[in-house]
C-alpha cells in the first residue's frame, strides 16, 4: 500500500473533500509530490510499510497551499520558463531527425529523466530567499539542452542562467539531490554549468 492509495482511503471512506493530485501513479507524472514523513517525495510511490507506525502528510514546502495538499505551482514553471525549456534544431533541417552518438546522448540522458515534481524546488533554501533564483530543476533543464549536441542556443541559455542571482547562486546545499525522486543530481549540473559559463568569459 502506498501513500497515495492511504490518501485515496480517506476520501473515500473518511473525508470527501480532501484534495490531492495525482495522475499517472507510475512515479513518471510528479504530481503527487508532497512531504512525506519530514522530506519531499512521491505518494504514489511511498510505500506505507517503510514509513513507520506515525505517518505526516502535508504539501509541498515554500509554495502556496491552494488547498490541503495541492500547492500553486506557478512559480515553479515561471522559473522554468527563464530557461528556455525547449529545443532549437538549427536549419535546415533534416528529413527525419538530428542525430546523436550515443556519447553524445549519453550527456543528457540523466537530466531527461526530470519530472518536473517540484520535489527540489521546494526544498532549495535558495528558492525560498531569492525571488529571481530559477532553481535546481530549472538549471538542470537548462544543462539538459546546453549539452545536447542538436541544439544551437546554448550561449543564450548560458547567459540566462550565468547572472548574479543565476547559477551563481547556488550554494551547493545538496538538498535538491536528497528531495529528487529520479536520483538526478542537480548539484552535477550546476556545476558544469558554472564551468561552462567560466569558460565563456
Amino acid at each position: 500500500m502506498t501513500v497515495l492509495d492511504a490518501l485515496f482511503h480517506v476520501l473515500e471512506k473518511k473525508d470527501g473533500t480532501l484534495s490531492f493530485r495525482y495522475s499517472c501513479r507510475s512515479a513518471v507524472c510528479g504530481s503527487c509530490a508532497t512531504f512525506i514523513n519530514g522530506r519531499q517525495r512521491l505518494a504514489c510511490n511511498a510505500q506505507i510499510a517503510t514509513l513507520g507506525k506515525r505517518i505526516t502528510i502535508g504539501p509541498l514546502p515554500h509554495l502556496p497551499i491552494i488547498n490541503d495538499l495541492v500547492v500553486d505551482l506557478h512559480p515553479f514553471f515561471q522559473k522554468m520558463e527563464m530557461v528556455k525549456p525547449y529545443f532549437e534544431g538549427h536549419e535546415p533541417y533534416p528529413e527525419r531527425e538530428f542525430l546523436q552518438s550515443p556519447k553524445q546522448r549519453g550527456a543528457i540522458d540523466i537530466a531527461i529523466d526530470c519530472i518536473d515534481c517540484a520535489a527540489c524546488f521546494s526544498s532549495c533554501p535558495m528558492t525560498w530567499t531569492d525571488p529571481r533564483y530559477p532553481g535546481p530543476a530549472a538549471l538542470v533543464k537548462a544543462a539538459r539542452f546546453i549539452a545536447d549536441s542538436r541544439d544551437t542556443t546554448r550561449h543564450d541559455r548560458l547567459r540566462l542562467v550565468g547572472c548574479e542571482d543565476g547559477l551563481w547562486r547556488c550554494h551547493t546545499v545538496f538538498n535538491c539531490a536528497e528531495a529528487c525522486p529520479k536520483s538526478i543530481d542537480p548539484p552535477h549540473f550546476i556545476q558544469y554549468l558554472k564551468r561552462k559559463a567560466s569558460l565563456q568569459h
